[in-house]
Parts: C-alpha cells; structure tokens; sequence
C-alpha cells in the first residue's frame, strides 16, 4: 500500500470510537474500543506497519464514496469497464445493534455489493495491536467463516458470509458477487480473552444498517437550519455529533493523532481527547442548531470535572481525557514513521500541564447559551460556575498559552484577556436573569479592569490594529472573535482595521494563518504550518457582521470548495489546498456552522 491523501477518507461511527476509510476501500485508521484507546488499523501513520482492513475489487477500478443522506453510513462505489460495485460500511447504533453496554463489543460492518457483476472482490485484513506494537495470534473458526485475532488483552472477529483463511498474520478472503448479490461481514471487537459469543452471533447487515440509517436520520431531521447551505451545515452537525463520546458527554476535538500541520515536520500532536475549549464551541454551535441534549451531557461532564481537586493552574484542565482522566503524558512512538514521513507520532498530549485562560471563557459562553436555549442551571451547577469564576477574578493577569498552546513560554495573550471578559460577563449576565447569589461587584470591577487593560495593552497605536498578546506587534487571527464573543462592535474603527492588518498580513484570498511563524519563534516549534480552517471561517463571520456580506459569502463559498468529496475538512489547508492536520476537525466544522448561521441571516 501507499499513502492515501488524508482528504481521500471518509469517517464512519457510533459516538465511541470511529473508522476512517479510504477511497479504496481500505480501513486505514481505527481505534477501539475508544477514540483515545490503541489503534487496531493505523496504517495512515504507517502504511507498512500501521496495520489496515481493506475490502474492494480485486482489479483497479475508479472509485466515487458518499453518505447515505443525512446519516454516517459510507458508500464507497468502485467503477471499471466490466461492471459496477459497492461496499457499504458503518458502525451499528439504534436497537438492532444488540443494546451493548459499555462493556460489550463494538463492531464495524462493511457490506460489498455487486450492482453489475460478476465482481471479483478480496478482503484483507491486517491488524497491528497497540499502535503495532504487540503481536497477535489468529484463530479459525470451525465454520471457516470466521476467524478470531487475538493479542494480550483484547480481541475481535472477522465474520461474514464467504469463506475466510489465515495469511501471514492477516486474514483474506477472495470471493465473486454476480449482479444484485451481497456479502456482509463484521468486525466484533472485545476487551475479553476467550470470548466465544464473538464467533456465536450472528451478523444480520441488513436489520443493522436499517436501525443505523433510521438513528442519524432521525437525529438530523431535528435540525432548525434551513438555510443556504443546509447540506454542508447537516454534514459538519452529524460529524459533530459523532465526536460526541456517549456514555459521558465528552467531545473529541478530532478521532485522530500525530496527523502533520506540514508533512514532514513536527507539528504532529493527538486530538483524541476533550479540549474544554473545543468542546464547549461544538456544544454551541449544536444549540445553534437546535441540539441541546449534547450541551447538557457536556454541561454534567465538566460539573464532575469541576468538583475534582483544584490543581497550580485553577480549577479546571485545558483537557481531559473522555473518561475525565487526567493522565495523558505525551510519548512518542519512534517504531512508526508518521504520514508520508512526518516524525514524530505522539500519543497523549502535554497541554494537559498548560495554562489557558481562554477556556473559561468558552466554557461560560456555551453555559450561558445552554441555560437560555436548553435548560436552567441548577444551583449545583451555579455553585460551581461561582467558585470558577471567584478563582478567574483574582487570576486573569497571569500569562498564559493561550488557544493556540504555543510552547515557546507563557505571554500575556489578548485572547486569552478577551474570553475571561467573557466568561466574567457571562456569569454577570446569568445571576442577574436567574436572581442567582454572586460575587457581583467583585466580578464587574475585574471585567472592567479586562476591558481597560484590552484597550490600553492588547492595541498597538501605530499598527492600528490588536496584537497578539500585550505589548507586541504580532497580528493573531484570534483576534477575529472579539466581535463574535460581543466584546466589541463589529464596526468599531479598531475591529475594522484589526480585520484589515489580519488580511494583509495573515491571509491569501479567502485562507487565513493564525499567526506569523517566522517571527522571532512565536510558538517555541521549528517549521511552518498550513492555513488554519477554522480562522478563514472566523475572518467570514467578522466580515460578514461588519457589513461586508457579499464579500463574505463570496469567501465563504470559496472555503467550501476545500472540503473533501465528502463535506469534510482537516484541521489545516496547505497552499497547494491540501488538507494537512487531524481528520476530521470538530473546530473547523463547528466554524463553518457557525458562519453559515450568522451569513444567512445577515443576508
């Protein structure tokens, strides 16, 4: 195998773990039982060792993938001059999935169909346990339609209906589907040794893929969006949804790791785990939308967060693992080679030790929406929002690293000044409509003296425009949020000219950087990166809430244009338009959502 462009995979689910599949039909990243669990396929960071489950035509064949409308259910379409096929792959969720509980197993089905036959087909499926780092043994079933694969600690079944033989590790099938005929197989995976249910049950695709397709369906037809862009609008909401992790509330920023900002550099970092920053934006941009149910899950999960030992950097981690553990030390795995050569790959992350004021502001900003769009705090949520706040009030002068975790040292970032404003006035705003007890006078004066110090420090007079942190003249596409955040007037002459020296300096037509890497090791990192997505749907929103909507959806519609044959979009775009960082990104399609809400209406 070679390397897939990250753009050529789709991504299929069950909101605790996902799949990303490619073009040809190859599984080539997949994590289970968890998003943040070992992968079983990995062969997007190594496609040598990584390990894959590919299921296609046996001869070359040109290859199209789209959803089933208004779900996550992949079809892959493989065409050639002798016939037609397809394979439909998803993850079971709804009531035929077998009502699991978290302890059960989790299964990828994946159903080759022939539309015009005969199609040769061949299955290939080559795990690598633990990021390919533990060996496995392989176990035929006695019906040779089955086969377990097992490793130390953990196990799945391939199971299908054509005949299945042990290969060099691996497990093959080769079969010919004739016109209208279809094979099911599933991949059943377990934490538990000797479980021989895995080989017992059988796999009914058809009842599965019903219920699935019944489920997500039945979920985006809630949507209150029906506007321009209701197709790309539905896609980022049902990716959101599936970065949801169920049994806490958690979000994922993205299902994978160590994916390069610029291939063959270092900017490599895992985003399975829950940003509070991150997670608190989707569960905005999901009420914007009219989902309020994954606001209030996430509202509980940080709650028990909160109550938890107050550590040197406040009460509250930037991130969390989806089970709430803190852990999640960053190590290296020197044994892979990284996409297309991108060193390192990293598990965990160390911006679990970082300071980043910013996310008490996001945090109350999606808790201010969720108490007017959802459902009423309750008092023990208002008690800790109070100690949180209490905490920010008296600390929000410390430097920081601030939403891009810069690790080049702590700054005094403006952003970071701009969301505890934020979160200050949203607690403000939240005891006067609900009559709740607060610190009022205490937070108002700290607010205040935020705001003065924005003004005073966060505005470089001969720029003319608002600086990265206090006292520089670097422009951060952050920047771009202070109108959206309520901070400032959209027309304010300061915000016009800060968008004005942010287009001159940090974007290329409708794609925006976060910031100048080549000045004075802004990041503390070597190398560069590609142009942030999420910033270019900021610079839409600004633009558009300033008055230069036309412009805006002009830009706009240029942005969409970068997304995959599937709606989706990575965390980056590269000058030659490649999409470059983790795949998908819940920040960059929570972005788009957001501007098409507020480009719609403003048009």
């Amino acid at each position: 195998m070679s390397y897939l462009p990250i753009a050529q995979h789709g991504v299929i689910g069950d909101m605790r773990s996902v799949a990303l599949v490619g073009l040809n039909g190859s599984i080539d990243w997949c994590c289970l039982p968890h998003f943040d669990s070992p992968s079983i396929f990995a062969a997007i960071l190594d496609d040598r060792k990584g390990g894959f489950f590919r299921l296609a035509p046996a001869e070359e064949c040109d290859a199209r993938q789209m959803y089933l409308p208004n779900t996550n259910v992949l079809m892959t379409r493989f065409f050639s001059d002798r016939g037609m096929a397809e394979v439909i792959d998803f993850m079971p969720i709804g009531r035929e999935s077998g009502g699991q509980t978290e302890q059960g197993s989790r299964q990828v089905v994946r159903i080759a169909k022939a539309i015009r036959g005969p199609i040769h087909f061949r299955l290939e499926c080559r795990p690598a346990f633990d990021y390919a780092r533990r060996p496995h043994e392989i176990h035929m079933g006695r019906d040779e339609k089955s086969a377990v694969v097992a490793s130390a600690d953990q196990q799945f079944a391939v199971k299908g209906g054509q005949a299945l033989r042990a290969d060099a590790g691996g497990v093959v099938a080769e079969f010919v589907l004739e016109s209208h005929q279809q094979a099911v197989f599933a991949l059943r995976h377990s934490g538990r040794q000797a479980d021989s249910s895995l080989l017992e049950e059988t796999v009914d695709g058809d009842a599965l893929l019903t219920e699935t397709v019944r489920f997500w369906r039945g979920w985006a037809g809630r949507s209150q969006y029906h506007g321009r862009w209701r197709e790309m609008v539905t896609r980022s909401a049902l990716l959101l949804k599936l970065l949801t992790f169920l049994p806490t509330g958690a979000i994922v920023a993205a299902p994978t790791t160590s994916l390069p900002e610029q291939v063959g550099g270092v900017r490599n970092w895992d985003y399975r785990y829950t940003w509070v920053r991150d997670a608190a934006f989707t569960v905005y941009s999901l009420m914007r939308l009219g989902y309020t149910e994954e606001a209030g899950a996430f509202a509980r999960f940080m709650q028990e967060r909160a109550k938890e030992a107050e550590t040197e950097n406040g009460p509250l981690n930037v991130l969390y693992g989806i089970d709430g553990r803190h852990d999640l030390r960053e190590e290296t795995l020197d044994h892979l080679e990284g996409y297309r050569g991108s060193k390192p790959v990293r598990v965990g992350n160390a911006a679990v030790g970082h300071l980043q004021l910013d996310i008490y502001g996001e945090l109350m900003d999606s808790l201010y929406l969720y108490d007017k769009y959802g459902s009423p705090l309750s008092y023990d949520m208002w008690s800790t929002v109070e100690h949180m706040l209490d905490w920010l009030a008296a600390n929000w002068r410390q430097a920081d690293q601030s939403i891009w975790e810069v690790r080049g040292g702590r700054r005094e970032f403006t952003y970071s000044r701009l969301q505890c404003w934020v979160a200050l006035d949203r607690g403000l705003r939240l005891a006067r409509k609900r009559s709740f007890p607060a610190e009022g006078s205490r937070w108002r004066e700290e607010r205040n003296n935020i705001y003065h110090a924005i003004m005073k420090d966060g505005w470089n007079g001969k720029d003319n425009a608002f600086t990265q942190f206090f006292g520089s003249d670097a422009v951060d596409a952050s920047l771009l949020m202070m109108p959206l955040m309520l901070f400032v007037s959209p027309t304010d002459p300061r915000m016009l000219a800060t968008i004005d020296r942010i287009r001159q300096q940090l974007a290329s037509d409708s794609l925006v950087r976060r910031y100048d890497t080549d000045k004075a090791a802004r990041d503390g990192l070597p190398g560069s990166e590609g142009f942030f997505t999420v910033c270019s749907f900021w610079l839409v929103e600004a633009m558009a809430r300033a008055g230069y909507t036309e412009e805006a959806q002009l830009l706009f519609e240029k942005l969409l244009s970068y997304a995959n044959h599937l709606g989706l979009f990575s965390e980056e775009i590269s000058p030659k338009g490649e999409l470059l960082g983790n795949f998908p990104q819940a920040l960059t399609h929570l972005g788009l959502i957001s501007a098409a809400y507020n480009l719609d209406r403003l048009l």
